[in-house]
């Protein structure tokens, strides 16, 4: 395995690959890799592609008052991580290699960004947007792999590379979770002892929710009532829930197709999300 850190660098290592003609998987991280990012490089190897694994802590996508410099780094441990995993080549560029200059343009998401995580969170998906775009530009893969997990992100990058017709394929893989059903997430190491116990509770109201849909239910309002209803029992803070189409993430009051339930909850030093998608079926 290779680690590259500049954009000329890797693109000259990508045009050998695909000239001897291989195709290109493309797994855009954060870094501080856990077994959901690893599920993410093993969907990619499973398709016979020279994996890539990007390691780039996005400024443009933290707001003034989040986590910028507490989010967790360590790239011995992700390069190890990344290697066992069967990763063929690591992106791991500066922030002034991905951003040399302030940026003279960004993207700007006009659906679906200010809904869920983007509401109270202003420009953190025209961040994200940029800098995927950006890294896709670089690699341009075959196939990009993102997860589930963060299902509004693979919503506003499907709809990105469909809006900007960027010949690439973005593959959404499910969610990674703990035994107890807690999503894997960098941050759950911030949780505290008492915390972590009670956090898998957070998926478990979401699948009871999706179980009231499936039973009928198709009032949003009705099933929002009683998703809050749960998630006000909870130790922290209820950020948002709620019910929307997908991908198209619309406040739909009679739930029909395509279904996502998703919820932010803050802890004393984590946020965390997580989320459940359905399809309702069609009455004959």
């Amino acid at each position: 395995m290779k680690v590259v850190e500049r954009i000329k660098e890797i693109r000259n290592e990508l045009n050998h690959v695909r000239k001897s003609g291989t195709t290109i998987g493309f797994v855009p991280t954060m870094g501080y890799l856990h077994e959901g990012h690893v599920s993410l490089i093993h969907a990619a190897k499973k398709k016979k592609h020279f994996v890539v694994v990007s390691i780039f802590v996005n400024p443009l996508q933290f707001g003034p008052n989040e986590d910028l410099d507490r989010y967790p780094r360590d790239f011995e441990r992700d390069e190890k991580i990344a290697k066992e995993a069967g990763a063929d080549l690591v992106f791991y560029p500066s922030v002034h290699e991905m951003y040399p200059t302030n940026m003279p343009m960004t993207i700007h998401v006009t659906n679906g960004a200010d809904v869920l995580c983007g509401k109270s969170r202003p420009g953190h998906f025209d961040g994200v947007a940029t800098v995927v775009m950006k890294l896709l530009q670089i690699v341009q893969p075959t196939e990009a792999f993102f997860g589930q997990k963060d299902a509004q992100q693979l919503a506003i990058i499907m709809n990105m590379v469909q809006a900007f017709n960027v010949p690439i394929s973005i593959t959404g893989c499910p969610t990674i979770r703990e035994e107890d059903g807690l999503a894997k997430s960098s941050r759950n190491v911030y949780l505290e002892e008492n915390e972590r116990e009670e956090a898998p509770f957070l998926y478990e109201t979401l699948r009871k929710g999706a179980e009231w849909i499936q039973l009928g239910e198709t009032s949003r309002s009705a099933i929002l009532a009683e998703l809050k209803k749960s998630l006000e029992k909870g130790s922290g803070t209820l950020d948002y829930v709620d019910v929307l189409t997908y991908p198209s993430l619309e406040p739909v009051e009679n739930l029909q197709g395509k279904v996502i339930l998703a919820v932010a909850y803050a802890y004393k030093k984590a946020r965390l999300i997580d989320n459940y998608i359905l399809e309702l079926k069609e009455e004959a």
